[in-house]
């Protein structure tokens, strides 16, 4: 009789870690920024169908990088989850804070649970409030772990190098167009070593590949989230010089059409079926 092949506790959990970090960095960074207005969201997607970027109810978004499947089932279970609160009780009971811990419950459930393979994703959950003081980000890991940000965040994808770039040219109460340009400069980053011989470092993403967002306070309604079209982002951009299409560097994927799935399901919007 053969006997069961055992795994300690403490070994299972960083395989599965692994696992998951692994896919997760395979994805596009998504970056959020505060600005004098409220917050944005920037994305490397050139999916138009399959945003990673979205608004959960009046002054909450949702953004997320990894596998798209699983991202768009936490998506949709926020929506419900704050509807249902939001018309049992009341709108203003619906908080950012109270979605980042449902959340974090639901991710840390399914991390440990040894009967299903552990998401590969990670998201933020933002509110605006009245004032940039009172403006939130939160941050979970694929493990359920919440990380309150501010100024600015970025997970996935090359997250240290845009993080690096960020702290540099960061700015508080800066104009959404001053916002955006640095958001998309930090994602045109790539490793230095991955630059080439004398090459910038720098990518110019075109504006038809970028998911750009903002919670805007200023906005008179009640739903305060804008999806902001590449019209308009051109706008913002203004001239920047040939634009880089190309994937970014250090990623070896292709770009796949969007419809394309694993047996698990699509993966993140633009990234090949064998990626997340």
């Amino acid at each position: 009789m053969s006997m069961p092949f055992y795994v300690s506790p403490e070994q299972l959990m960083k395989d599965r870690a692994d696992f998951a970090r692994k896919g997760i960095a395979r994805g596009r960074s998504v970056v959020a920024i505060q600005y004098a207005d409220g917050i944005l969201f920037a994305s490397e997607n050139p999916s138009q169908a399959l945003h990673k970027v979205s608004e959960i109810y009046d002054r909450i978004a949702f953004a997320a990088v990894g596998r798209y499947n699983e991202f768009e089932n936490l998506r949709i279970a926020g929506v419900r989850l704050a509807d249902m609160r939001g018309y049992a009780y009341d709108r203003s009971d619906v908080t950012g804070r109270g979605l980042a811990n449902a959340y974090a419950q639901t991710l840390g459930t399914i991390f440990s649970s040894g009967g299903e393979k552990p998401y590969e994703v990670e998201i933020f959950v933002a509110e605006i409030g009245d004032s940039a003081a009172d403006d939130q980000i939160y941050r979970l890991t694929y493990q359920g772990q919440v990380t309150d940000e501010h100024q600015y965040a970025v997970m996935g994808g090359a997250d240290e190098v845009v993080a690096s770039y960020l702290k540099e040219n960061y700015s508080e109460n800066a104009s959404l167009s001053d916002a955006l340009h640095v958001a998309v400069a930090a994602l045109g980053r790539v490793p230095d070593e991955n630059a080439g011989n004398g090459a910038s470092p720098d990518r110019v993403i075109p504006a038809s590949a970028l998911e750009v967002a903002v919670l805007d306070r200023t906005r008179s309604q009640p739903r305060k989230f804008l999806r902001l079209m590449p019209a308009r982002l051109e706008a913002l951009l203004g001239d920047r010089g040939p634009t880089t299409p190309a994937p970014p560097a250090g990623s070896s994927e292709s770009i796949a059409d969007p419809s394309e799935s694993t047996p698990d399901g699509p993966t993140e919007p633009g990234e090949s079926s064998d990626s997340a």
